[in-house]
């Protein structure tokens, strides 16, 4: 699955440069879907992440206690920038953070802090760039300039998922303690799979590939929609998402669910 991500996080790469170069100008200064965010906000929040890992920055963000407003303060910082500038240095540090991946594969096991959304091990950092990418690339700028957003497919959205599912017990931490009963999860379409979740100790939920035969009830949704209904963007009430069995519990978690 690591060669996985890395492959999947250069592709997304790809596309955020070939979208970025067809800006205009006004383009780059328009209401992104990130509130408060330009377009060129997004891209320098994401130019920031990759070089943030080469600089004191990641060590600040993994005693964060609010991973969002800082993310905030370098889009701040990078608001007199011009567009030229900005997308250099996410060009050069995102492919500088794609050229080390092979040499810190040893270290994948090891669990990194992210502020307070939870540790997770090194090696799994490249799917939550690729969903970054993927959310803020389709939904937060393409979307939001009124463009075609553009194609993904299954390998990718595998890895988008894969990061979703592995913050979904520590980003909503509090909120899955409404979560009593163990419920499936079934994604369809390109990249889906079925996850169960099941209540544990400490308030956390199990999340277990394949779902669990104890589910009291199932909730099938797309893929592709999870990535806005799960963080948020657009209430998971005007997707296609279907409940099988206890409804009310299902529903207890679709509230309260969102993903960073």
């Amino acid at each position: 699955m690591a060669s996985n991500r890395v492959a999947a996080l250069r592709a997304e790469r790809e596309e955020v440069l070939a979208f970025c170069r067809r800006l205009a100008a006004e383009e780059w200064e328009a209401p992104s879907g990130c509130p408060g965010w330009s377009v060129k906000g997004v891209v320098s929040h994401m130019g920031a992440a990759f070089h943030g890992c080469f600089t004191p920055w990641f060590f600040r963000i993994m005693r964060s206690d609010n991973v969002e407003r800082s993310s905030d303060k370098d889009v701040a910082q990078r608001a007199s920038w011009e567009p030229a500038k900005v997308l250099s240095e996410y060009e050069r540090w995102s492919g500088r953070y794609l050229a080390i991946q092979g040499l810190t594969r040893p270290l994948g096991g090891v669990k990194i802090p992210l502020g307070e959304l939870g540790k997770y091990p090194l090696g799994i950092f490249p799917a939550a760039f690729t969903f970054d990418h993927h959310t803020h690339l389709r939904h937060d700028m393409a979307e939001a300039l009124g463009k075609t957003p553009p194609p993904t497919d299954g390998d990718r959205m595998m890895v988008v998922l894969e990061w979703m599912m592995a913050g979904l017990p520590q980003m909503c931490r509090e909120a899955m303690t409404v979560v009593d009963q163990p419920l499936d999860l079934t994604l369809t379409g390109p990249g889906g799979a079925t996850w169960g979740l099941t209540p544990s100790e400490g308030g956390l939920l199990e999340v277990t590939p394949g779902g669990t035969p104890r589910a009291k009830a199932e909730i099938i949704g797309v893929a592709r929609e999870f990535v806005l209904w799960g963080t948020k963007r657009r209430p998971w009430g005007d997707h296609d998402v279907k409940i099988k069995g206890d409804e009310e519990c299902a529903t207890r978690f679709l509230d309260a669910l969102n993903i960073v």
